[in-house]
């Protein structure tokens, strides 16, 4: 079989770290072959240090740059509809950092577009492919932890200098850039979706969230305690509760440690890379990228560990949170259910 051959959208942290991440899969199975940011000489040293053939100014020559495949993309929030677009457009298949949209109405608009194009497109919520996930979710399905009754979460670091986050033009707010992997790790843990959510929240002067407290109902009458923050640091760990005993993930948004039911410290260590990841366990956005490269092989529009319907019921909370806390969107106005 040939390589997926990849390109990245944009020079950023994240992209970075993807880059790096994937120089730790076979070459016989993937490849970065392009990269574009608004900038061509971050996207020439983004390239020269990954050690990328060929660097674009601009997304629009990656859609039309026919030795490529897919696409991750790493923008801020408010371009990821437009571009995963303008890539699906272009034949390519999409792996779009999370949120995947900033809203519901919008991330439905572009998952049809996808299944239109008949191309694979999913929202990098690269959690749930770690090993501490599966191990979560097999240990949940076998009913080790008996039912699952709660789920308390926590995520927050001091972010309120970052301008993804604190920009109402990028899509900010802690509720898209952290409350997404709150949100799915509960959905995870009691696989179903809410049925209701109750929310208060703190905005800053954009009107964006800073910190969010909110409690997911399910239908087995379990509750998710979620919490976000852009100005403390949490404790960031993901506390899963049954009847029979619970589990719980440090670092919950990208574990490689979990306390197993029996009090067992699991660890799965992350191979190294030759270039330096900036954020934590970033290599284990190696996991996302292998599954996208098994799935496009398969044929598959979707992935069953981050399904179109995942999507979609995290964005809906989304939207109810920030609609009960009334950090609105300009988007909230044009993409509508």
């Amino acid at each position: 079989m040939a390589p997926l051959r990849w390109a990245i959208v944009s020079a950023g942290t994240i992209s970075h770290d993807f880059a790096c991440a994937v120089s730790t899969l076979p070459e016989a199975d993937h490849q970065i072959v392009a990269v574009g940011a608004r900038g061509l000489e971050n996207a020439r040293k983004f390239a020269e240090l990954h050690g990328i053939p060929r660097f674009y100014e601009g997304y629009e020559p990656i859609a039309k740059d026919a030795e490529v495949d897919a696409v991750y993309i790493g923008t801020v929030n408010s371009a990821h509809y437009e571009v995963s677009r303008m890539m699906l457009a272009a034949g390519k298949h999409v792996l779009c950092e999370k949120p995947l949209c900033v809203n519901r109405g919008q991330a439905r608009a572009l998952l049809d577009y996808a299944r239109a194009q008949q191309r694979f497109c999913m929202e990098a919520i690269w959690s749930r492919f770690f090993p501490s996930y599966a191990h979560l979710r097999e240990r949940t399905v076998r009913g080790d932890l008996g039912r699952i009754e709660s789920v308390e979460v926590q995520f927050g670091f001091p972010l309120t200098h970052v301008e993804r986050v604190r920009m109402k033009s990028l899509g900010g707010g802690t509720v898209l850039d952290l409350g997404v992997y709150t949100i799915q790790v509960a959905m995870w843990a009691f696989q179903a979706e809410p049925i209701r959510v109750d929310a208060a929240g703190q905005l800053n002067d954009e009107g964006v969230d800073v910190g969010i407290t909110a409690t997911l109902h399910f239908a087995n009458g379990g509750k998710a305690q979620i919490k976000t923050s852009a100005i403390d640091k949490l404790p960031n760990t993901a506390i899963i509760r049954g009847t029979k005993g619970s589990i719980t993930l440090h670092d919950f948004w990208c574990p490689i440690e979990l306390t197993d039911i029996d009090g067992t410290i699991r660890s799965y260590p992350l191979p190294p890379s030759k270039v330096e990841c900036i954020l934590l366990n970033s290599i284990g956005l190696r996991y996302e990228a292998e599954e996208t490269r098994k799935r496009i092989l398969a044929g598959d529009l979707e992935s069953p560990t981050v399904s179109h319907q995942d999507s979609l019921a995290i964005a809906r909370v989304q939207d109810a949170i920030r609609k009960q806390i009334g950090a609105e969107l300009p988007e909230d106005y044009i993409f509508k259910e």
